[in-house]
């Protein structure tokens, strides 16, 4: 890929703000497998949040003609093919509108690591610059539950799991569209539930889902 400068993050000043005067991108990405190295991405989701809204309009579903096919596992996941994704674009072309989607907002992603990873693939920039700007929305509701955060310890917190306990609608699992949508929609419900913290600033929201670049010094 040739160089194209990551989209700028939000003013650092917002993360003081009441989580409702900021601007968000829910992402979801669809990848040929999981290997931050080698996989690619093979569709990706947007959905604006602004005002304390999910906004169809400005929503965006793309999907990616990857450089390496996707593998039999992540096809049972998504169903897409590689006819399917043979008159896509190839993601030189296609970054662009993302990083138009993202540009200014924090990211909003069920399960981070994989957004996060493969954003750095994509963009370039760092792994601490773009976790600096990305909620979890996973960890959010853990921390509602009020558990200790262990990424890749908890059971019971899928999209599916979580969006079926708050009455979230699934159209269609693994669809990068959809699951962004539903992403941003418990974002909404979610961002409100914090202990004690009914109506938490975005710092707060950082701090819920977990990154260690956001955690508060002691004192």
């Amino acid at each position: 890929m040739g160089a194209l400068r990551p989209p700028a993050a939000p003013r650092r000043f917002h993360e003081r703000a009441g989580w409702r005067a900021a601007a968000y991108a829910a992402l979801d990405f669809e990848t040929t497998g999981l290997d931050y190295v080698n996989d690619q991405v093979v569709s990706y989701g947007v959905v604006p949040v602004l005002g304390g809204r999910a906004r169809i309009e400005g929503s965006l579903h793309q999907l990616i003609h990857p450089l390496v096919p996707p593998s039999p596992r992540s096809q049972t996941v998504h169903l897409l093919r590689p006819k399917d994704l043979a008159e896509a674009p190839q993601m030189d072309e296609a970054r662009r509108g993302l990083g138009a989607a993202l540009e200014g907002r924090y990211v909003l992603a069920w399960f981070a690591d994989v957004e996060v990873n493969f954003l750095r693939r994509i963009f370039g920039g760092s792994d601490h610059a773009w976790r600096r700007r990305t909620i979890d929305v996973r960890n959010v509701a853990i921390a509602v539950d009020r558990k200790p955060i262990r990424v890749r310890a908890e059971r019971g917190y899928s999209l599916a799991s979580i969006a079926h306990r708050y009455g979230v609608p699934v159209a269609a699992p693994h669809e990068a569209y959809d699951d962004a949508l539903v992403t941003a929609q418990l974002f909404l419900i979610l961002a409100s539930k914090l202990p004690d913290l009914p109506e938490p600033a975005v710092r707060d929201l950082l701090l819920a889902a977990g990154g260690p670049l956001h955690r508060r010094r002691p004192t």
